[in-house]
């Protein structure tokens, strides 16, 4: 469904099902008229325009030049375009389980699937169930109308998203809901990436965004991050500086707030 002016969509209450609407300056894709599920402008179809997306692009801090991208959830497709057109060395799979949501990708300009792009109709949870060490990037940004499916935020999911990733892997976790919700499912992300893991809030918004490694890519020093910063700027117009600034500070306080809890234990053994 095409709704293309204000009062149709103040109107429309929906069904579950996705739609579009559209005004002179983008194009949104959205399942109940309360929130906006992917959006792009109309006169640059490949920019990231909300502020969670470009966060989620930080993981080009820890590793520039993926091969292998994995995404479950296609929404409007701005992640995917982006990756497709500015690191052209990758070759992407994208798992979209909502068909509906698969039919209305050309309203978005997502590229045809190819030897770079393959978009499947399959549950992301079969997608990491089925891989081993296969993916370099995993990027998890799977919703419907009701909000996280719980099988993309349960602990054997967790399990499986560490398993599918390549040494020095990372996972991106696009998390929304209330403040009990994201920090359960972070706890369970910690265990499942025995504590490789950075959260941050996403830039202009709500959503929480969390970063996980199979290994210790996240560990690199602040003056290496804001070294490949440098490097990236030149090639990305994303706000990488200030996603790069809040990994750092988050990454300041988690080893406080982890040495604090070791002097409390020793203070109590002691």
């Amino acid at each position: 469904m095409l709704l293309e002016n204000i009062r149709e969509l103040s109107a429309f209450s929906g069904d579950g099902r996705p739609y579009i609407y559209k005004n002179a300056h983008s194009v949104s894709l959205q399942f109940d008229n309360t929130a906006v599920q992917s959006e792009m402008y109309v006169t640059a179809p490949d920019a990231l325009l909300l502020g969670y997306t470009v966060t989620m692009m930080g993981f080009l801090l820890f590793k520039q030049s993926p091969e292998t991208i994995a995404m479950i959830g296609l929404g409007g497709g701005s992640l995917v375009k982006y990756c497709y057109r500015n690191l052209p060395q990758a070759s992407i799979v994208v798992a979209e389980n909502n068909p509906e949501v698969i039919a209305l990708k050309d309203h978005f300009h997502i590229p045809e699937d190819g030897r770079r792009l393959q978009i499947r109709c399959q549950d992301g949870r079969d997608l990491v169930r089925h891989a081993d060490g296969d993916y370099e990037i995993l990027l998890v940004d799977g919703f419907d109308h009701t909000g996280q499916p719980p099988q993309l935020c349960s602990q054997a999911f967790y399990d499986d998203c560490y398993q599918a990733l390549a040494p020095d892997g990372i996972m991106v976790v696009n998390l929304l809901g209330s403040r009990a919700d994201m920090t359960h499912y972070l706890d369970r992300i910690h265990r499942s990436f025995d504590g490789a893991v950075v959260a941050v809030d996403a830039l202009e918004s709500n959503n929480m965004i969390v970063f996980a490694c199979k290994g210790r890519l996240l560990d690199i020093s602040d003056q290496a991050v804001m070294s490949r910063l440098k490097d990236l700027e030149p090639r990305h117009a994303l706000m990488l500086r200030m996603t790069a600034q809040n990994i750092l500070r988050q990454r300041r306080n988690d080893k406080l707030i982890a040495a604090l809890h070791l002097s409390a234990e020793q203070l109590r053994a002691g």
